[in-house]
């Protein structure tokens, strides 16, 4: 398994209480919002853990956060919005960062500078040298960093994907990595003045600067390039991740996409809502994207998951377990997960999510080898990343440099690689 006491079907409960009586850690989570409600439930399960901050830049969530914490651990935490007042406490460990993707690489190098462990919420980050970066600075200060890709904690998936790499459906060479949902209409944009209880400049962070728009404080700032990464850095990063254990590959030689907006297409959401994707590997393997941000209708049986296929048979396996299948397609084996994990449902949580921050923590203490550290995390963004910018070069075909991830064209390089970020924000040189 990796990870020192876990056992297969062990319960999160179970696994929070292997922990040392002299491993005291404390934390901060910032942000307040959608992720906290999985992150704060999963660490108050786990002894020796103070929650000792909780940050948002949104003043009524980061009280209702602070609130939240004092309601599971009967101790309330400080409040503070910035995170480098958090980051110079050295009292402060490890900080669990479940804000908007781009300050998710910002955040954790800022963090690592600090000499805090890390644990960032998928994406790993906003384009692709930022998570080259992220590999980087995790080997040069030798901290714990572990992205929230929380199915490589789950039992029956570190069961089906042992086995599979054990020759247990043959060679495998392909995999379908899938999500469907349903969002609605995104209610139009405005450009209006900040609410008082938001920090606006500090919410922008790295991204440059414009005028406050009321849809941007929820979940919408995913649909803009400037905050977010797409559906499929919002979700793909999920089950890309699978795919890729399962195959045991890493960077792509080539990537095509083929996506566009189909749906509301008056609304504010400014990118694709539909996206298949191509990935080529070296030694013929394969992994195909088939994402649905507004139609729910699922294509596999499921609202999200991955299929393997190798030589013998098949699998598929999601957040609820796994399904073995031989080359006829008759069923052989299936199992189900014992806890319970969110699908689609927004911020999820579960026990998936407890037991893959408990292996952080134990990670931390020395006591773990991760389940999945940054290199894992980075890589399967990377995914996302060149998905995207296949779909906005016109769904362009992307050759890639399999051994450094790199574009082999270096306009492409020069104009896809980074971003622009607002000036005192720019990313360390290492």
């Amino acid at each position: 398994m990796g990870t020192a006491g876990l056992t297969l079907g062990m319960s999160a409960k179970s696994y929070a209480r292997i922990l040392g009586a002299n491993d005291h850690l404390n934390v901060a989570i910032l942000g307040c919002y959608r992720r906290f409600g999985a992150l704060a439930p999963s660490l108050s399960k786990c002894e020796n853990v103070t929650i000792a901050y909780v940050g948002d830049v949104d003043s009524r969530r980061q009280e209702e956060g602070q609130g939240q914490v004092k309601k599971m651990t009967g101790a309330m935490p400080k409040g503070e919005k910035d995170i480098r007042k958090i980051l110079g406490n050295q009292d402060i460990d490890a900080v669990f960062l479940a804000i908007p993707d781009h300050w998710h690489a910002p955040g954790t190098w800022m963090a690592l500078d600090a000499g805090k462990h890390v644990y960032v919420e998928k994406p790993a980050s906003h384009n692709p040298h930022e998570g080259e970066l992220m590999i980087s600075l995790q080997k040069h200060y030798g901290k714990v960093v572990q992205m929230g890709n929380q199915q490589r904690s789950a039992p029956t998936s570190r069961e089906i994907i042992s086995e599979i790499h054990n020759g247990a459906i043959g060679d495998v060479y392909h995999a379908v990595a899938f999500y469907s949902n349903n969002r609605g209409r995104v209610p139009n944009a405005n450009k209006v003045a900040a609410p008082d209880y938001l920090d606006w400049d500090l919410w922008q962070g790295p991204a440059p600067r414009q005028e406050f728009v009321d849809i941007l404080g929820d979940y919408m700032w995913h649909w803009f390039w400037k905050w977010g990464t797409a559906e499929t850095g919002n979700n793909a990063t999920h089950e890309l991740d699978v795919a890729r254990w399962a195959l045991q590959v890493d960077f792509p030689q080539s990537v095509h996409s083929n996506a566009g907006k189909y749906h509301f297409k008056d609304d504010p959401w400014t990118m694709y809502d539909t996206m298949m994707v191509t990935y080529t590997f070296p030694g013929g393997k394969s992994i195909s994207w088939d994402g649905k941000s507004r139609d729910g209708y699922q294509t596999y049986g499921s609202d999200r998951g991955t299929v393997i296929y190798g030589t013998e048979g098949s699998v598929f396996v999601n957040r609820n377990g796994y399904r073995l299948y031989d080359r006829s397609g008759k069923l052989v084996r299936e199992k189900e997960e014992s806890g319970s994990e969110g699908s689609t449902g927004l911020g999820g949580g579960g026990d998936m999510t407890t037991i893959h921050v408990a292996n952080f923590l134990d990670a931390v203490r020395g006591k773990a080898k991760q389940n999945s550290n940054i290199e894992d995390g980075a890589i399967s963004t990377h995914l996302c990343h060149y998905a995207n910018i296949s779909y906005k070069m016109g769904n362009a075909m992307l050759e890639i440099d399999p051994a450094t991830g790199h574009f082999k064209n270096k306009k492409v390089m020069k104009k896809h690689w980074s971003r622009e970020y607002e000036k005192g924000w720019e990313p360390p040189k290492v």
